[in-house]
């Protein structure tokens, strides 16, 4: 991780600070996970799984994960400000949560020990190794264990944001490596890139089947005040993918 990234995420989790009382609103309410992310892991929740969720930022989808069925949820975040953020909420709502401040592919949390891997949402990006970080989900998972990411679309960052024609950035290639994000919240942090078949690849070599992938034209995150015509159902702009580890 550069240190741009780390203070530029630091820098984002103080949001998560000013709008406390309306996040812990929001959290009673519900509504963090999509419908088609409830309806995929219906029968993996519905076990009362332990739950790691990796980068889990502001954490809104976990009260979402125990009223769906987890028995527990760890959130791993490389934000200290997101982790106290998110810890004091789930203190406030009585939540069997819990976080604790790590970098992938290094987290603190003991091998076979998570019925569930949970990640998306603007996690991958912060991921240069791909292989590392397949092998770090596969680890955490039992026998029998279940991953799942939604996540931005590996094309979704090629978008221009012009509302009247959908456009590709000249200063961006599916196949590059990397590039720099001055849009909130990455404030000028690296983002790394990966192809979808990269992260499928990423996954099996570590180990793990893939039961169900699917692409979407909606994005999974819409920047408030922007209509892009990249979003009108033509593109694809985020994904979801549910692995198993093998018994």
């Amino acid at each position: 991780m550069t240190r741009t990234n780390r203070t530029a995420w630091e820098t984002a989790g103080e949001k998560y600070v000013l709008e406390r009382d309306d996040l812990l609103s929001q959290a009673v309410a519900g509504g963090s996970l999509h419908p088609f992310e409830l309806d995929l892991l219906r029968d993996v929740l519905n076990d009362r799984p332990r739950v790691v969720h990796l980068q889990s930022g502001d954490a809104m989808d976990d009260p979402d994960l125990v009223r769906a069925g987890a028995h527990s949820v760890l959130g791993v975040d490389f934000s200290a400000v997101a982790v106290a953020t998110a810890r004091r909420r789930a203190i406030d709502l009585g939540l069997p949560c819990d976080y604790v401040v790590a970098a992938l592919p290094h987290v603190p949390v003991r091998s076979g020990s998570a019925d569930l891997v949970y990640t998306g949402k603007g996690a991958l990006i912060w991921m240069p190794d791909m292989t590392a970080w397949a092998g770090e989900v596969a680890r955490l998972l039992r026998p029998g264990g279940h991953f799942f990411v939604y996540e931005q679309h590996p094309a979704n960052p090629l978008w221009t944001w012009d509302p009247d024609v959908a456009r590709i950035r000249p200063d961006r290639s599916y196949f590059g490596r990397s590039f720099v994000n001055y849009d909130f919240p990455a404030n000028g942090a690296v983002e790394w890139q990966c192809t979808l078949g990269g992260i499928v690849t990423a996954l099996i070599t570590a180990g793990l089947e893939i039961r169900h992938l699917a692409e979407y034209a909606e994005p999974f995150w819409r920047m408030g005040g922007v209509e892009a015509a990249a979003w009108d159902g033509r593109l694809p702009n985020s994904f979801s993918l549910l692995a198993r580890r093998p018994s």
